[in-house]
């Protein structure tokens, strides 16, 4: 018997990509595990991410930070945990990694799979989130890179 009055079991089915969203520069530049990021237009190039309410990422987003989408690949699972405990404000993000800078100013990791360079545009409080609308402005993929992007299935839709 199949039983389909559990939204939230539904909900955490629905797929999303895993990212690094690295943002500031210099001392005050940090990065933070993000999955649920979608493009959202084509023309201009657009994206959303959404932060928990609460995260001083949301403010300098909210603020125009630009800020960058590293895509994980398949098997970065070190990359995944090294950002997934968070960062206090000013607590280093990047130790021991390869970063660049974008044209912005962005910090960009050099193992990601692929980055998208974006510029916040706007933003709508969706209850523990904050959703950004945000124009890509740069970016591409690794080059000859056949690593696959990692993909996230939760089992529920009330928790990461």
């Amino acid at each position: 018997m199949t039983d389909h009055t559990d939204p939230l079991a539904a909900l955490g089915r629905v797929p999303s990509g895993i990212f690094i969203l690295t943002a500031g520069a210099g001392e005050r530049a940090t990065g933070m595990l993000a999955s649920w990021v979608m493009q959202a237009g084509f023309e201009p190039p657009m994206v959303t991410v959404a932060v928990k309410q609460g995260r001083y990422v949301a403010q300098w987003l909210t603020e125009g930070t630009p800020f960058v989408l590293n895509q994980l690949a398949e098997g970065q699972s070190a990359l995944m945990k090294h950002f997934a405990k968070g960062f206090e404000p000013n607590e280093p993000a990047f130790q021991g990694l390869e970063v660049s800078s974008t044209a912005s100013g962005a910090p960009a990791l050099a193992a990601a799979l692929g980055r998208l360079e974006c510029e916040p545009t706007s933003h709508v409080d969706s209850g523990d989130h904050r959703i950004f609308l945000a124009r890509v402005t740069g970016g591409g993929v690794a080059v000859e890179d056949s690593r696959k992007p990692t993909v996230h299935v939760r089992k529920s839709g009330n928790h990461y």
